[in-house]
């Protein structure tokens, strides 16, 4: 049968809809060129992932026979989904659009594998997560051809790639695509995992800050024994020969050949025939240590490497360590100082978190009556971001603090999170406030202060809150618009009671960008879980302050007993009534500039709202006691969550107050004692879980995320079974050696059990007698 000649039929379409193109020779995936009657390898093909193909290469191809179609990835991406199960095959691509956007490019070759096309925001490199890989820079997938194994084309079963034009592809960041692999990665059973290297993982040419490529015998023999060839996939049985010869010229023979030998599927003339073929230009000996590093490799402090490892020689859990050895979670302080600030023990919301009257009381008991989850701290989070975007510029303290509050509220998947933002939204809709309303997502800084300019108080309810903040925090990979975000939410947070004089840019396009906006008040309230939130978090969220910003509260139950009666929501018209009230500021500034969009020539004048003597008390004591642990806390990084505290606080019963009584309001003793206990129960929750989760490097990672989950399991530990089972996300020589760090520094102890009959290794949590979580 003949093969159809896709290029000709199809490739100046694509090429006009914006596509790079590559040719691919007939029935195979591989690029290549017609020469003399016969078709080659097309060498240097990924250039193409550069720029766009011309007309004058497009005519050329055209007469090559039988031609199919690649697509140069870099501007493109591809979400090849290599799963020959329908059933999860079909889940991943759900996650896939629920996460990345609703694609209409799904390609389909050996069904049912898919391939999911969309378009880079800016190119980056693609990575694995076996069996989904990302295709990115330097790579390429086919578009229209005859596949290898199954004989038939290559199927567009919901749009065709030629009818689409390049920008009708959702845009993604390397962020957003790495949160999806991971997600999607978790969803594959063990079963049908196949057995790969993490370092495929890693994107192309990630190892090029690492040391220098040429590494000694010594070193490359001894990392070699911490990565196991145990039926390994073809990809990452090259990648490691290519490390070896990168890092050993022909020296590294014998390494190559001993350690290929170790798996079934070694042929050693295929085996010598790869060695001589392998010719690595930017890989090395940093591939190796690093894959060795991260499985648990602890090189000799003698061991000459060529080059420094991982930071000036130290191994990425050290500090971990060496806190651990000093009796310490994580070597946060010195606990041998008897003054030291230590991260308190894990209590739960203190009594009377939920004591509010006034229009926050019944704003948490409609979410709480119409859920079918009621998720009271959920509520309390909702409503307080919602009431202080209706203070905005309305109220503000005797020393100008005002009521922007940053809230994220955790709780797990299906524990009822979106509830509170739908009751927040008929409830602003009934009483016509909707322009109190920002968007469901913020795509870039410039976005944000448009939103502002519009309407200077604004409320933003985000969803998925975790996977924006890995995104807005990752400043190696997510594109600066992106990161911005997260700079300018840390401003705007100090700018409430002052001018915001916005963003400089060389374009006159920005100018809107620069107007003033007297009095911004930004309210954010997130949703997420806990993994995707702490997750997101680097230790330089700690040091820079954007964390110390949020209020964290997190569900006491995440699947609580079900409402019999849900979903109805008719708020009472009072409420509704008081609403409005302070939107108006009490009904004093009916007609105010504050109702309006940003107008920088008027400034808007809040109504003040005073504060008693006896709450002035309470914040004095707060502020001294506050005081003394800031100093104990010095140098530990955790003095920014400190700092915040007493702000938090005040922004806390102001809304308290106003949500009282909007038309004469004043911060009683109470109030102040509520937004206190509050304030630092969240300081408190947030140190703890920075402590636990929040790592500098995924090996520090590893031992945090394992300690978390021995800590939880309590005095009786558990099984080696279950630690295994539970700790998915590391390989075995990675379990193996960080259950080996945490013995070796008296965390962890490993006992003998005679279970059901039988002997089983049991692990047990033993390093203090308190159970941080």
């Amino acid at each position: 049968m003949t093969t159809p000649n896709y290029m000709a039929q199809l490739g100046a379409t694509l090429v006009d809809r914006g596509f790079p193109i590559l040719p691919i020779q007939p029935r195979s995936k591989k690029p290549g060129m017609y020469r003399q009657g016969a078709w080659h390898d097309y060498p240097k093909w990924s250039r193409h992932c550069e720029r766009a193909t011309t007309e004058n290469e497009v005519d050329i191809w055209s007469d090559w026979p039988e031609s199919g179609i690649g697509i140069a990835a870099g501007r493109v991406i591809g979400i090849d989904i290599d799963v020959l199960d329908g059933e999860i095959a079909a889940k991943i691509e759900g996650l896939a659009k629920r996460m990345l956007g609703d694609t209409p490019a799904v390609r389909i070759g050996r069904a049912p594998k898919r391939l999911l096309v969309y378009r880079a925001a800016q190119p980056f490199a693609g990575f694995k997560y076996p069996p989904i890989e990302v295709l990115g820079q330097g790579q390429q997938f086919i578009a229209y051809g005859i596949h290898p194994d199954t004989g038939q084309a290559y199927d567009w079963p919901v749009e065709s790639l030629a009818d689409l034009n390049l920008s009708d592809l959702p845009a993604i960041t390397e962020a957003q695509a790495r949160e999806f692999a991971q997600e999607a990665y978790l969803m594959i059973p063990v079963a049908l995992r196949p057995k790969s290297l993490s370092v495929g993982r890693q994107a192309a040419g990630e190892c090029a800050h690492l040391p220098e490529q040429r590494g000694t015998f010594a070193a490359v023999e001894d990392a070699l024994t911490y990565i196991v060839n145990a039926d390994l996939d073809y990809d990452s049985w090259v990648r490691i020969g290519m490390a070896i010869k990168g890092a050993l010229g022909d020296a590294g023979w014998p390494l190559f050949e001993r350690w290929s030998a170790s798996s079934q599927k070694h042929e050693p003339k295929t085996t010598a025939q790869a060695w001589r073929s392998f010719a690595p230009q930017r890989i090395g000996a940093g591939t190796l240590y690093k894959l060795a590093l991260d499985n648990g490799w602890h090189p000799a402090a003698d061991l000459q490497l060529n080059g420094e490892i991982v930071s000036e020689g130290v191994h990425p859990a050290q500090g971990l360590i060496d806190g651990v050895r000093e009796g310490l979670l994580d070597g946060l302080l010195e606990q041998n100082e008897p003054d030291a600030y230590r991260p308190p023990p894990p209590t739960p919301l203190p009594a009377g978190w939920d004591a509010v009257d006034g229009v926050l009381g019944q704003m948490m008991q409609l979410m709480i009556t119409t859920a079918k989850r009621p998720q009271p701290v959920l509520a309390l989070g909702a409503s307080l971001c919602a009431v202080g975007a209706l203070m905005g510029r309305k109220y503000r303290t005797e020393s100008n603090i005002r009521s922007n509050l940053y809230v994220v509220g955790i709780a797990e998947s299906g524990a009822g999170k979106n509830h509170s933002r739908v009751v927040i939204n008929e409830l602003f809709r009934r009483a016509n406030l909707l322009q109190y309303l920002g968007g469901n997502k913020i795509a870039s800084g410039s976005g944000l202060l448009t939103a502002l300019m519009r309407q200077p108080a604004i409320l933003f309810q985000l969803d998925e809150f975790g996977m924006f903040l890995a995104a807005a925090a990752d400043r190696k990979r997510s594109p600066r618009y992106v990161t911005e975000i997260l700079d300018l939410m840390t401003e705007l947070y100090t700018t409430s009671g002052t001018t915001y004089f916005g963003v400089e840019y060389a374009s006159t396009q920005h100018n809107d960008a620069h107007r003033a906006i007297h009095q911004p008040c930004a309210c954010i309230y997130g949703t997420t879980t806990p993994l995707h939130f702490w997750q997101a978090l680097q230790a330089a969220n700690v040091a820079d302050g954007s964390l110390a910003r949020f209020l964290i509260l997190e569900s006491e139950e995440d699947f609580p007993d079900s409402n019999e009666v849900f979903g109805s929501i008719d708020p009472p018209q009072a409420l509704i009534d008081t609403l409005v009230l302070i939107h108006e500021g009490g009904g004093q500034l009916s007609g105010n500039l504050a109702n309006i969009g940003a107008v920088a020539e008027v400034e808007v004048e809040p109504l003040v709202v005073p504060t008693a003597p006896e709450a002035q008390a309470v914040f004095r004591a707060l502020d001294q006691t506050l005081l003394q642990e800031l100093r104990r806390a010095r140098g530990s990084g955790l003095s920014s969550i400190l700092a915040r505290i007493e702000e938090n606080a005040t922004k806390l019963a102001l809304i308290r107050a106003v949500s009282r009584d909007p038309v004469a309001p004043q911060i009683e003793a109470s109030d102040a004692a509520w937004g206190a206990m509050l304030a630092r129960h969240c300081a408190e929750l947030t140190i703890r879980e920075v402590a636990a989760r929040v790592s500098e490097n995924p090996t520090e990672s590893n031992h945090k995320r394992s300690l978390k989950i021995l800590q939880d399991a309590g005095a009786q530990g558990m099984s080696k079974r279950d630690f295994t089972r539970r700790t998915q996300f590391m390989d075995l020589h990675q379990r193996d050696s960080v259950l080996k760090t945490l013995v070796d520094a008296g965390f962890v102890a490993l006992e003998q059990r005679l279970t059901k009959g039988r002997t089983a290794q049991w692990i047990r949590y033993v390093g203090g007698e308190e159970v941080r979580s």
